[in-house]
């Protein structure tokens, strides 16, 4: 309790340094917890942009199930007792009172709300995470409040991604133009989300220059991400051999002492090593699953 207190201070703080906050009211409450979904996350996506500190608790509330509603009012429930949203005075909740229900729709989109209003948080781990959440729920409703985040955002790195999510917010778009600035800036990232981002944006895209612009993004993408897998293949081609070759080296060593070999029998045994590893790849990338027991044979 004590630290989603000093949390809603927090943001509250932050919502009144960066954004003119307007107060949460009855009806907007009750848009936000009763009606039908899409309604409900166009309130939601709409109270985020001018939110206060009680916007930010009812959204929480909201999250953890501790909502209910009677045709005329809503109420936030904590400790068992049930309070007025927009008051925060201690009201009785009717016996008829119901929970409200959250489908997944909008638990991803409280999830965004709430992350948005983080993007001010004076903890950079928390900026950083609430970022995150924003990149795999991009929505151009949240614009302006990316871009004031932005202005605000020291973090080099955060920065960065800060962009990213503001492209990736721009995809949707009914502006064309803001769809190809869109692809242009996202075409600079090496990440398979931004990628599968471009992808799902490529299957519903009917303007011709628009498509062109995804399909250069998510090449540059590609050749990024090929080279990575390269540099990674090489560093587990490395760490695979090392094991080999400590092995190798520790049997010369511990048969040598022995007596029974000598350090020649001991490279020999190495080279069989480095053999029978080669000839395992082969046999796995270019041979039928059916032959791979016979590598051994071979090597």
């Amino acid at each position: 309790m004590t630290m989603r207190f000093f949390h809603s201070c927090a943001v509250a703080l932050a919502l009144l340094a960066v954004w003119p906050a307007h107060a949460l009211t009855a009806d907007e409450a009750k848009a936000m917890a009763a009606g039908e979904t899409d309604d409900r996350v166009a309130a939601i996506n709409k109270a985020v942009l001018t939110a206060d500190a009680k916007t930010a608790d009812f959204f929480q509330a909201m999250a953890d199930d501790a909502v209910r509603t009677t045709p005329e009012r809503v109420f936030t429930i904590k400790d068992d007792k049930g309070f007025d949203p927009v008051t925060g005075a201690e009201a009785k909740v009717p016996d008829d009172a119901e929970d409200i229900v959250n489908n997944n729709l909008l638990r991803s989109t409280l999830a965004s709300a709430m992350a948005a209003l983080q993007l001010t948080s004076a903890d950079e781990k928390v900026r950083g995470d609430a970022v995150q959440t924003l990149l795999n729920e991009p929505d151009e409703s949240r614009l302006p409040l990316i871009e004031k985040a932005l202005a605000a955002e020291q973090v080099p790195a955060i920065k960065a991604r800060l962009e990213r999510v503001r492209a990736a917010s721009m995809l949707d778009s009914a502006d064309r133009a803001r769809r190809i600035e869109a692809a242009g800036a996202l075409a600079g990232s090496g990440s398979p989300e931004v990628k599968l981002l471009l992808n799902e944006r490529l299957g519903k895209e009917d303007d011709a220059e628009v498509k062109t612009a995804l399909l250069a993004a998510v090449k540059r993408i590609d050749e990024r991400l090929v080279w990575g897998d390269r540099i990674n293949a090489v560093f587990s081609g490395i760490s695979l051999g090392s094991v080999l070759l400590l092995a190798a080296l520790g049997l010369a060593i511990t048969y040598g002492l022995m007596g029974v070999i000598n350090m020649a029998h001991g490279e020999l045994m190495m080279i069989g090593a480095y053999a029978t590893y080669l000839m395992q790849g082969v046999f796995q990338r270019y041979l039928p699953e059916a032959w791979f027991g016979g590598y051994l044979i071979a090597a």
